[in-house]
């Protein structure tokens, strides 16, 4: 999409919207895979005892991650990515800190494409 043309106020806001939901479960998808990483870490690399609780981070990153999945469908379809897009910006929740430079770029080129800061 060229910068010259026009984008539609009323499809701004729909790709606005799904940007930030994006961004919110990137982010959060990212500091539960790091948090995930630490306890492996932590259990299997140096054999500490984990409190009970620790069992709830993976279970908490794989809801995130399905979330982030979700608004990665829902913004690529907004956006109209291409499969290949859409699959590099899937695989970047399961890789560590992937996420955060996957929505910081993805944040810059749908802001530019679609001129949500005019």
């Amino acid at each position: 999409m060229s910068t010259n043309i026009q984008v539609h106020p009323e499809r701004k806001k729909r790709v606005r919207q799904a940007l930030n939901m994006f961004s919110v479960a990137a982010w959060v998808t990212g500091v539960f895979l790091l948090a995930l990483v630490v306890r492996m870490i932590m259990q299997y690399g140096l054999n500490m005892e984990l409190p009970s609780w620790a069992t709830f981070i993976a279970i908490f990153h794989g809801w995130a991650y399905i979330i982030y999945l979700l608004t990665t469908l829902n913004l690529g379809l907004k956006a109209r990515w291409n499969p290949a897009r859409w699959i590099t910006t899937a695989i970047a929740g399961v890789v560590p800190l992937l996420s955060f430079f996957i929505e910081h770029n993805r944040r810059k080129e749908v802001t530019e494409t679609f001129q949500l800061n005019s």
